[in-house]
């Protein structure tokens, strides 16, 4: 699979069989990250990879899943077997950093499901439960968690037709729409409507 194709297949996870993701896998999903754009080369993330069974649920009761749906919070048997947390290291950056985040994550993620895992980010975390049950010192901004395993969903791209909430349908399939390309793109100029 391309690059493109990885693009346009990837949907985010949030069902996730039981079956551990090898730590080669997150290793190179670091990795990735490590190579993305980063301004001025500054380099202000780092990543702390948690897949230790015991502290899965640690990591997991500090994340709000799913807004949009009223069973958007994965089942004790559908939970992610890994996390990577993205830490901003203050030594070198305190601000200004958020797209050097971006890049690093969508790297992850790309990396990821090119490896049949998939990944669900998350921004909405209460950070400071993570940062006391993972011993993540101050010296760090605690950024963003994504969460990955092997998908048990999936996940249809749909038009967007006057709503962007994503929903489920009677058989289970998450819907999630997508604004459509002409709508998003213009050319040269913008002209009024």
């Amino acid at each position: 699979m391309g690059i493109y194709e990885t693009i346009v297949k990837r949907r985010t996870i949030r069902r996730f069989k039981q079956e551990k993701v090898p730590y080669e896998i997150l290793q190179k999903c670091i990795n990735a990250a490590r190579l993305a754009p980063s301004a001025a080369n500054l380099q202000p993330c780092e990543y702390l990879v948690v897949d230790r069974e015991d502290l899965l649920d640690q990591v997991f009761a500090t994340l709000s899943w799913a807004g949009y749906i009223a069973d958007g919070k994965p089942s004790k048997l559908e939970r992610p077997k890994a996390y990577i947390i993205v830490l901003i290291n203050k030594e070198i950056k305190t601000q200004g950093f958020e797209y050097d985040v971006g890049f690093a994550a969508e790297n992850i993620i790309l990396t990821a499901l090119e490896q049949g895992i998939g990944s669900c980010c998350f921004g909405s975390v209460d950070r400071e439960v993570l940062r006391q049950n993972l011993n993540i010192p101050k010296k760090y901004i605690v950024d963003l968690v994504i969460a990955l395993g092997y998908p048990n969903e999936n996940p249809v791209e749909e038009p967007f037709r006057n709503s962007i909430k994503y929903w489920k349908d009677t058989s289970g399939v998450l819907h999630v729409p997508k604004r459509k390309l002409k709508s998003i793109l213009h050319r040269n100029i913008i002209t009024a409507d």
